[in-house]
């Protein structure tokens, strides 16, 4: 019975660290949609997590070379500015509130139009987010780091962005990874009871 419960213990823990990954991987500052089309006009969602214990009070995005910005939707409680280089093109967004801004455990998410470039290839979006004692966490880093950038991957044809958000893959690699895990529990489990029956037998 104590082996049964140290199965049942270690699979519990197993899919917890399953799905606690599955939020740390989620809590960054995140740029949406995943996936888009070259050369298509395309509307994104900066999503901007507040991880400390104090409110997030600023947020700047870099526009990456060769996308054009367009506009975007403003949001109550914060201004938005919008730099140029001396060409004119938008080169970053900043959203800042005078307010309480992103309370610890919240998130907000900033929208705004963008033309993508006509070329295939993957957009990295530097994001700048400043937490109210002036601390600031930079997510310019590659994706094996503790603070990356966001990635849109710019496709060819709409085929490969029909989930739209590029999620799909992952959700699906979550749910067949608990199924594997129960299973195995479901097996040990199975194993365990027949060698008790038998050595009960035995007996």
């Amino acid at each position: 019975m104590k082996k049964l419960t140290k199965i049942v213990s270690a699979f519990v823990l197993s899919l917890t660290l399953l799905f606690v990954f599955q939020t740390n991987a989620s809590a960054h500052v995140s740029v949406k949609p995943f996936q888009s089309v070259a050369g298509s006009s395309e509307t994104y969602t900066v999503t901007v997590p507040t991880e400390k214990n104090i409110p997030t009070t600023k947020v700047a995005v870099r526009i990456p070379n060769h996308v054009e910005f367009f506009s975007y939707q403003p949001v109550p409680g914060w201004t938005t500015e919008v730099s140029k280089n001396s060409n004119g093109r938008v080169q970053t967004v900043t959203w800042t509130t005078n307010g309480t801004g992103i309370a610890p455990g919240a998130f907000q998410q900033f929208q705004f139009r963008a033309l993508n470039p006509k070329k295939v290839g993957n957009l990295a979006w530097n994001a700048y987010q400043t937490y109210k004692d002036g601390s600031i966490v930079e997510w310019t880093g590659s994706e094996s780091m503790e603070t990356p950038h966001a990635i849109t991957k710019i496709i060819q044809t709409a085929d490969a962005a029909q989930d739209g958000s590029g999620q799909t893959l992952p959700i699906i690699a979550i749910v067949l990874s608990a199924i594997a895990i129960v299973l195995s529990v479901f097996t040990l489990v199975t194993i365990r009871t027949k060698k008790d029956k038998i050595s009960s037998d035995a007996k």
